[in-house]
């Protein structure tokens, strides 16, 4: 037992978990390391994004498996003897009792909050799942659903089609589809559909997404698809002109983790869809479902293949493999038959469960990049796993020119400054030429550096400082301020006075009617915003960016590098985001071996939501506001 009681306070724990687990044991009665292990591992485990602490593969293993320096390894108890421990103690409960650690059936261990959190989010959507709210005559939306789709009726299944079907046919709809699958356009689709078959209701219809430039990606999207649809002008009168990061839309309440919008003062809307889905964490998802209206339609949009929210939880993820997506009901299949003519596919293989997988469907054509294209290719590999394709594409791609994937070995460190030179002035040429705010804005997202590390020759920090120094010799900056003209800032900190928020990029600039610094931002309808430099929330310059950071961001053209060293944050899922932040073209810096170790890297969360979606069975609690 001292063994343990040294592993507790050593610095494999956080101070946090640390005194998390003493406290408890203290609740406990004192002298209960068994206990107070697990609850330091279950605090532990959730600042690493995991929801609960599975006993089962934990118990009788070595602990840390990768020994840290001055950490000693320990064996952890089996399984027996420690659920014994626990389960005797009272401070871990069953599921429904109020105790401040819950362990479930299959010896997952909860915060209370967390799994409280599981249980709201998995009841509200089981119950949407199997609620239809198809009002309209089959023939109404046969031939809104024809006018839709117009070329609907020849070739392979149209899938954006099978979604605006499912989200007119039920309450809740999750489209999942890498970049270029398009999403957003199917979600233009759908609000059009929804607006034209009850025009007399007009929709209230919200558009969310976790982060500012994420909202501002999408709102920008729908403005640009809208003029373009075969519908009325009265229908495209209705549709959404601004999105919102999900935090104002439920209405941020400063020093308090909950919202104005809750079970008991719900949303004003009978649409609510929202962008970027993979980013949301279990706890903010939860609210959010509780606060929606049970009579309104939910519609949930993302990449459920990319890095998953920081926080805990991989709740897209979760959703897409419990619904089992494209095992459509027979009901559904023979509806959507009558309705289009299209046969949807069988697949006896996949079981069924209480999610239905009508309400899951996964885009697969790609309308920016073809099947030749080298982004694609390597994308579709790493996202399966399949490592030694994926170097196989780099290799072909290091002397294609014409491909849009480029492939380099990772400079040493000692040239690392030489060889990025000329990459970033040539990436950032037209930033620096900008005329105006708005234009070295959108000129930003032309190209962007992107790393899987933030500290390291090869992290955020060590690159952000080099491009400096690169740019500073090459006569475009001047560094001896922090607030030189031309420095690209991302806000790292939400700061709702200002209405800044955490992702939300901008850019250092000279006001020439004043010659004093500005950091300028820019808003709806290609509005300007400008705030004084000491005015800003914490910040840091964005020349380069880690790949969590790029999430809800795409660029025309990106380097991605990759450490010289394996990490455990190097990932498939790392790689995959990364690489589809390319619009058109991308550049990656990598060693093989580092590569490789990347894409057998799969990350799994431990969460019991896909199998509590399975199950259909859920408890529904008000979470505290």
């Amino acid at each position: 037992m001292n063994d343990l009681n040294q592993l507790i306070d050593s610095t494999a724990f956080s101070d946090l978990d640390r005194h998390f687990a003493r406290f408890i044991e203290l609740q406990a009665g004192g002298n209960r390391p068994l206990v107070a292990l697990a609850a330091a591992l279950t605090s532990r485990t959730r600042t690493e994004g995991h929801i609960c602490l599975n006993l089962e593969s934990l118990a009788g293993t070595v602990f840390p498996d990768n020994q840290a320096e001055g950490v000693e390894q320990v064996q952890l108890p089996d399984l027996s003897a420690w659920t014994q421990d626990l389960v005797t103690s009272s401070v871990v409960g069953s599921p429904g009792q109020f105790s401040p650690l819950v362990m479930d059936a299959h010896h997952r261990l909860y915060l209370h909050r967390y799994w409280q959190y599981e249980q709201t989010l998995a009841a509200e959507i089981l119950k949407r799942s199997n609620e239809a709210v198809d009002e309209s005559s089959d023939e109404v939306l046969r031939r809104k659903l024809e006018d839709l789709f117009p070329d609907a009726s020849s070739g392979a299944v149209n899938l954006q089609l099978v979604a605006a079907f499912a989200a007119a046919r039920g309450k809740l709809c999750v489209i999942s589809g890498g970049p270029g699958t398009g999403k957003t356009h199917t979600l233009v689709l759908i609000l059009a559909l929804l607006l034209d078959l009850d025009p007399a209701r007009k929709l209230r219809i919200a558009v969310a997404a976790p982060t500012g430039k994420a909202a501002t990606r999408i709102q920008d999207s729908i403005r640009n698809i809208k003029d373009r649809l075969a519908c009325r002008e009265e229908i495209k009168a209705q549709l959404p002109e601004n999105a919102t990061t999900i935090h104002r839309l439920l209405g941020y309440l400063p020093d308090s983790a909950g919202f104005r919008h809750h079970a008991d003062n719900l949303l004003p809307f009978d649409v609510v869809a929202v962008d970027e889905a993979s980013m949301v964490d279990l706890a903010l998802m939860a609210k959010l479902f509780q606060a929606i209206p049970p009579a309104a339609r939910v519609i949930l949009l993302g990449d459920k293949d990319q890095l998953a929210s920081v926080e805990a939880g991989a709740v897209l993820g979760d959703v897409c493999a419990a619904a089992s997506g494209g095992n459509y009901s027979k009901s559904f299949r023979q509806h959507f038959e009558k309705l289009t003519g299209q046969k949807l596919p069988v697949n006896p293989d996949v079981q069924r469960t209480s999610l239905p997988g009508d309400r899951v469907v996964q885009l697969k054509k790609n309308y920016r990049f073809g099947e030749h294209s080298a982004i694609f290719r390597l994308s579709t590999a790493i996202n399966e796993g399949r490592a030694e394709d994926g170097l196989s594409i780099l290799r072909s791609a290091a002397g294609d020119v014409k491909s849009d994937l480029v492939s380099a070995v990772l400079p040493g460190r000692a040239k690392l400054k030489e060889i990025l030179k000329d990459k970033v002035v040539a990436g950032f040429s037209e930033f620096f030429k900008a005329a105006d705010p708005l234009q070295a804005i959108a000129a930003m997202s032309r190209f962007r550096v992107l790393c899987a590390l933030r500290q390291g020759p090869y992290g955020v920090a060590g690159l952000n400082g080099l491009i400096e120094e690169i740019l500073e010799a090459a006569g475009l900056i001047n560094c001896q301020s922090p607030w030189y003209s031309h420095r690209p800032i991302m806000v790292t900190r939400n700061d709702y006075q200002l209405k800044l928020f955490n992702g939300d990029n901008g850019v250092i600039l000279i006001d020439h009617a004043t010659g004093e610094s500005r950091a300028f931002f820019s808003g709806p309808d290609n509005s300007l915003r400008q705030i004084l430099p000491l005015r800003l929330p914490e910040h840091e310059t964005a020349f380069a960016m880690t790949v969590h950071k790029s999430q809800g961001s795409e660029f025309d053209r990106v380097l991605l590098v990759l450490p010289d060293r394996e990490s455990p944050v190097l990932t498939r899922e790392l790689l995959y985001t990364g690489i589809t932040r390319a619009r058109k073209s991308i550049e990656l810096w990598s060693d093989a071996e580092i590569f490789t170790a990347a894409v057998r890297r799969k990350i799994s969360r431990q969460s019991g939501l896909q199998e509590i979606l399975q199950a259909g069975s859920a408890r529904r609690f008000t979470i505290p506001t």
